[in-house]
């Protein structure tokens, strides 16, 4: 097991529509992804598109969403946790387990249609880190 490629860095916002506005305005941001639902994670989630990476906008769909507390200690938002992929789900949790590092809940998938898991910021350095299969190129 070693360190995949960066996919997205997730940034927490309590309004989507506003972070589009400043990275567009302030960054130059030039492909925004339509925002939609992940109703299962209590989350709507918006990608914006950097050359070599995205950044995930992420905005609680309700009061009991997972980014709540998150967004109550940081009213204005802020960078939520790092993901980077990996090419057998299965394996990086086997490997992640067998280190002993936290996982937080049960492999689900995630926004990119592929599944994933998060990984305890105490056991990564302070960085709540999603791990993610790569997606699979159509041929």
């Amino acid at each position: 097991m070693k360190l995949g490629r960066l996919n997205h860095v997730g940034v927490a916002t309590p309004s989507i529509e506003q972070s589009v506005a400043i990275y567009r305005e302030r960054m130059g941001a030039e492909v925004v992804r339509q925002p939609f639902d992940l109703p299962a994670q209590g989350v709507r989630v918006c990608f914006i598109d950097t050359p070599n990476s995205q950044i995930e906008l992420i905005e609680p769909l309700g009061g009991d969403s997972p980014i709540v507390k998150f967004l109550e200690r940081n009213p204005e938002g802020g960078q939520h946790h790092l993901c980077f992929e990996v090419p057998d789900i299965d394996e990086a949790r086997a490997f992640y387990d067998m280190k002993g590092v936290r996982i937080l809940g049960p492999t689900r998938i995630g926004a990119h249609g592929t599944p994933i898991f998060f990984l305890h910021p105490k056991d990564m350095g302070g960085v709540l880190t999603e791990i993610m299969e790569s997606p699979r190129q159509a041929h």
